[in-house]
């Protein structure tokens, strides 16, 4: 039986196959967000990292130098929650350990003039926070019982926000 496809045609397929196999396996994929990270302090002033989980889980948090190049971000604190974060409002402090919390790595000192971001992320790259940048600037302006975050338009405009925890619990999801 002789086939009834002609060279051209084939190769002009296969390249086609090809090329799309290629573009699929060098296109970078990102893991879905389904978390606001944002930034808090204590009455003593030490620096709370604040996660409002919209609706499946976070399984930990890294704090690092915020740069141009993720591939030479420098991590300076990493934590490990000791379940799994469901729907809902946690804090820790990120300077020593909290109760749920283990540091996978200590957070060293921060500098003034640098900026950092803060995302959380699952074990198995399923969900992930936004990344919310601040400086130690930003971080003294707080005061407790506020939080400062990465606000999500309906539009998806970001805008910078400081509001009272209360009002982050109630809106940080809306438009996720």
């Amino acid at each position: 039986m002789r086939s009834t496809a002609s060279w051209p045609v084939f190769r002009r397929c296969v390249g086609i196959v090809a090329a799309g196999v290629a573009l699929a396996a060098s296109s970078g994929c990102s893991v879905p967000v389904d978390a606001v990270a944002g930034i808090s302090v204590t009455g003593d002033g030490r620096l709370l990292g604040v996660m409002m989980v919209c609706g499946h889980r976070i399984d930990g948090a890294t704090l690092y130098v915020d740069g141009d190049d993720a591939d030479k971000a420098v991590t300076v604190g990493s934590w490990t929650a000791d379940r799994p974060l469901a729907a809902g409002l946690t804090t820790w402090t990120l300077d020593s350990p909290s109760p749920g919390w283990t540091a996978t790595r200590s957070l060293t000192p921060l500098t003034a003039k640098t900026t950092y971001a803060l995302y959380g992320w699952t074990k198995d790259n399923s969900w992930s926070s936004g990344s919310f940048s601040f400086t130690l600037t930003d971080r003294d302006r707080l005061t407790p019982g506020t939080v400062r975050y990465d606000d999500v338009s309906a539009n998806g405009d970001f805008s910078t926000v400081t509001v009272p925890v209360a009002e982050f619990k109630a809106k940080a999801c809306q438009n996720m």
